[in-house]
């Protein structure tokens, strides 16, 4: 994090799910001295005492030793937990946005039903308002991995932003068909999360692992079309993780796009894809193929 602070990155992005407390506590710790930076965590999972966690085993996709278990809670009582438990950990006095974690039947379920009305008649929309209105938080909004449910919390409250995750990429450009419509129509501005869709995009489909989609194993479809992407993107000299994440940027309702980094070398060559210049011929390419949408935007056309 410090390589990617030191050189201008100013917006990060984190959760109490993600180390179970872990990621908050290096978070705050990177970022307590330091202005001018926009910090969003989540809300929707509390996390409560575990004794019985006493290693570094990977749980949740994780590794981490706090010894903490989630518990979903997104009511009025439970959003402001939430909130206040992450400025703890993070031992930060605020954050700038709060994003609804994982709300959708992807992640619930039959269960799915419950949690909205915790959100709705719960009053958890209600206590984002409320914070927002108190000066506690400038946004809210939610951080998903699935379009339905962003489409559902447009019609129940207004949203300052959406993340979505893996939805709008090289891939996928479904978002285009409703989800970003709404979006700019409600001035609901987009973060796209995981723009190489859990790595295939970064790795390729000729990795020396098994190459990774949505959080598992790609399916042979998914790598075949991979493998054309990348095809051409090595007929135009261009590194297809650079394509993959500017891509995303070009959506006039798109504001920011954050890939994961493991270190430092990993952030240095995400800002040099950021910066790595991509002929036209590239882009015409992948349509003339069918492997991009006609009316997707791209950096070689004005938004």
């Amino acid at each position: 994090m410090l390589t990617a602070l030191e050189a201008g990155v100013r917006f990060v992005d984190t959760a109490p799910h993600y180390g179970r407390g872990l990621s908050e506590r290096r978070v705050g710790d990177a970022l307590r001295t330091r202005d001018r930076v926009v910090l969003s965590t989540k809300v929707g999972r509390l996390l409560l005492p575990d004794p019985s966690i006493r290693n570094d085993d990977e749980r949740d996709c994780f590794r981490s030793p706090m010894p903490f278990r989630p518990a979903y809670d997104y009511t009025y009582d439970g959003v402001l937990r939430s909130h206040e438990a992450s400025l703890q950990r993070l031992g930060l006095a605020r954050v700038n946005i709060l994003f609804v974690h994982d709300i959708g039947r992807m992640t619930h379920g039959d269960s799915n039903a419950t949690h909205w009305r915790q959100l709705n008649e719960g009053g958890g929309f209600k206590a984002l308002q409320q914070l927002r209105n108190q000066g506690a938080i400038d946004a809210f909004g939610i951080g998903v991995n699935e379009i339905e449910a962003c489409l559902v919390a447009l019609k129940e409250t207004p949203l300052d932003v959406v993340l979505l995750a893996g939805r709008y990429t090289l891939l996928e450009q479904e978002a285009m068909d409703e989800l970003l419509p709404a979006c700019s129509a409600t001035n609901t501005s987009v973060i796209v999360g995981a723009p190489y869709n859990s790595g295939i995009l970064a790795s390729g489909a000729r990795a020396d692992r098994a190459p990774r989609y949505n959080y598992s194993a790609a399916p042979q479809a998914v790598v075949e079309r991979v493998a054309q992407i990348e095809r051409i993107a090595d007929a135009h000299a261009t590194p297809m993780a650079a394509a993959a994440l500017q891509f995303p940027l070009a959506h006039p309702s798109v504001a920011s796009v954050i890939p994961g980094q493991s270190g430092p070398e990993e952030v240095r060559a995400t800002l040099s894809f950021f910066h790595h210049p991509i002929p036209r011929a590239f882009w015409e390419e992948l349509r003339a193929e069918g492997l991009l949408r006609d009316d997707a935007p791209t950096p070689d056309r004005a938004n």
